[in-house]
């Protein structure tokens, strides 16, 4: 598989979706919701997992938003925060109530350590690719020259440091946050060794 193989949905959703992450994210942050999508994509197509393409994009351009100081919240987490955010957005655009909440699942399954493929195949899948992206996990998922391509179309633009310190500063001010809890499961040393950065 190639990343040209993957359908990238094509709806008034996903574009607008994407309009925002590029507004809001950093250039970074951004190719990591990029990656984000792809990894999980190509993962569901090439293990047969069905999953609703729509659902899975804009869950992964809205995942990570709150991390920026526009959405940041006083007291909530980021993903919590990126759940609400994700709401508005799906409500805005005109989404019923039931795919509403099921984004801000997917969106929040992100920080979860494991997600049931068969309960949320779309958090299952974000879970995944986002523990790709970040922490090096499932790198055995693809070939070496897949994932040579996909950091050529998506480079990495300092992702680890810059998403560390994100984490960094989150904790600091919000001990009970799931980025406190990564931290202080060490999750600050699998970032800096993520293979990913020594590809591309």
């Amino acid at each position: 598989m190639t990343p040209d193989e993957l359908q990238i949905p094509d709806s008034p959703a996903c574009a607008t979706a994407l309009e925002v992450a590029s507004v809001y994210c950093s250039p970074a942050l951004l190719n990591h919701c990029l990656r984000s999508y792809v990894w999980a994509a190509a993962y569901g197509t090439e293990h047969g997992i069905g999953f609703d393409p729509e659902l899975l994009y804009v869950g992964a351009m809205f995942h990570d938003v709150a991390l920026m100081p526009e959405f940041d919240n006083h007291t909530l987490g980021f993903d919590d925060a990126g759940g609400h955010v994700a709401w508005v957005f799906a409500a805005g655009a005109g989404w019923p109530a039931d795919r509403r909440r099921r984004l801000v699942e997917v969106v929040l399954s992100h920080m979860l350590p494991a997600v049931d493929v068969t309960a949320d195949p779309e958090g299952h899948l974000l879970e995944r690719s986002t523990s790709l992206d970040i922490s090096g996990r499932y790198t055995d998922d693809f070939s070496a020259s897949f994932k040579a391509e996909v950091l050529r179309r998506y480079p990495r633009l300092g992702i680890a440091e810059e998403f560390l310190a994100c984490f960094q500063d989150q904790a600091g001010r919000k001990p009970a946050s799931s980025p406190a809890a990564s931290l202080r499961d060490g999750i600050a040393g699998r970032i800096l060794a993520n293979e990913l950065d020594r590809l591309g």
